[in-house]
């Protein structure tokens, strides 16, 4: 991404940001020096995951910890004491990234707030564990490659697929030969979701324990709402499904469904994208449509994602995967496999990967890869410009389809030749917010 040709602008951290010079690491935990203290940023669903997948890698030490709702805090502190690390937490995750002692970052908060802490942390000398999608706008995604380049950091996506086996097979057995020409790629998730959705609670007071303006960050300033936060809906929470936050299906399910293609296609992007989408069946208060699908162009073939949210039918006898198809053989793989299967007529032999407990492994792969780059300096498995991609393309198809147009996209300058979607590539932050690399 080095010729997309960024807007560079002088490196300045916000006065709130350096205000912060106390180190909160209480040193109070086990293991020896040479181990990389981490601090853990968003202890939601993601996040207490996250928490949990590191302290099964020896080498890396959960240091300091943070979230703006403090029962998700209380909970991420319980689970370090159980583990043998105790750390008090802080509402404030400034703090975390002005703290000296901290080696690295893992960033698993709301999608709106990934771009500024991964920015800011490179330019604190952090490097980071950042959650997908990358960012809600396009030019953020930029500038978190600058910064990764310019501060020179490690800078991880949690992609965390590329780790697994079963992705790792599919990159090898497409790159190989052996499908033959690849002309159509096909992308899909399947559920059944009640028609009344998470409901339409009316706007209130937030909860005890949370900060909601600091949630809001550098988002539009609006009321709390339940189903915006969404915290006690759902597994996953429901801020997915607000445009101010995140991108729906799209960029939740829709960057894992692509990002296996960019990896077996040696990260290209697509040039044209088509969507269309709407709410059709759920009667719920989110932004985000509950059907849509989204056609790629890329250089060589075509590709389609399909979100079926109301309706479970299995494609090839799966829920949600990736098939990649040629004119000797397809391939299909997910999380729970990877299936070579010949077409009529084809000498090629057909391959079923699958129910294997080493290749099914992923997050803890995902988080060895990255200490060991930490330590070696290497580009980790999924170095965040892979991530920017697979997420830009997820956020285009969002804008095509809201736009009602095709969008062709221009790589050398990392923008699309339509004139009126040019703007929505650019966040706006709410002030005292700022991305500056």
């Amino acid at each position: 991404m080095d010729h997309m040709k960024p807007i560079t602008r002088r490196s300045a951290s916000l006065a709130l940001s350096t205000a912060f010079t106390t180190s909160i690491f209480t040193g109070q935990v086990k293991g020896a020096n040479d181990r990389v203290a981490v601090g853990f940023i968003g202890l939601g669903a993601m996040g207490s995951g996250n928490l949990g997948y590191s302290m099964k890698v020896p080498g890396l030490q959960p240091a300091a910890l943070c979230d703006v709702y403090q029962p998700h805090l209380e909970r991420a502190e319980a689970s370090a004491r159980r583990n043998g690390y105790e750390i008090k937490g802080t509402d404030d995750f400034r703090k975390i990234i002005a703290d000296k002692s901290i080696d690295a970052v893992c960033i698993s908060t709301p999608d709106h707030w990934h771009p500024y802490m991964t920015v800011e942390a490179c330019k604190a000398g952090k490097d980071v564990y950042v959650e997908k999608p990358a960012a809600v706008y396009v030019d953020e995604g930029v500038k978190m490659v600058e910064a990764a380049r310019k501060y020179k950091r490690i800078v991880q996506a949690g992609t965390m697929q590329r780790s697994g086996g079963y992705f790792k097979k599919a990159a090898e057995l497409v790159k190989s030969g052996v499908l033959g020409d690849v002309t159509f790629v096909h992308t899909w998730q399947a559920g059944a979701t009640p028609k009344e959705g998470w409901g339409s609670p009316a706007d209130s007071t937030p909860p005890p324990g949370l900060n909601w303006d600091m949630w809001l960050g550098p988002a539009p300033k609006v009321p709390f709402n339940e189903n915006r936060w969404g915290v006690t809906k759902a597994t996953f929470p429901t801020f997915r499904y607000f445009w101010d936050y995140a991108g729906g299906a799209m960029t939740d399910w829709g960057v894992h469904l692509l990002d296996p293609v960019h990896q077996c296609f040696d990260e290209k992007m697509p040039t044209a994208i088509s969507a269309m989408g709407s709410k059709l069946h759920v009667t719920d208060n989110r932004d985000t449509p509950d059907t849509m699908l989204a056609t790629f162009e890329y250089p060589d073939f075509i590709a389609s994602y399909e979100s079926r949210t109301a309706n479970p039918m299995p494609m090839f006898g799966q829920g949600a995967a990736t098939s990649i198809h040629g004119t000797e053989a397809t391939l299909i793989v997910n999380r729970s496999g990877c299936w070579l299967v010949p077409n009529a007529k084809s000498k090629v032999e057909a391959l079923t990967f699958e129910k294997d407990d080493v290749m099914r492994q992923m997050n803890v792969p995902h988080w060895e890869n990255w200490l060991a780059c930490i330590k070696s300096r290497e580009k980790p498995q999924s170095e965040i410009e892979t991530c920017v991609r697979s997420s830009t393309t997820c956020i285009l198809a969002n804008l095509s389809m809201r736009f009602k147009t095709r969008l062709d996209w221009d790589e050398k300058n990392w923008t699309v030749k339509q004139a009126e979607v040019k703007p929505y590539l650019k966040a706006k932050y709410r002030a005292p917010w700022k991305l500056e690399v």
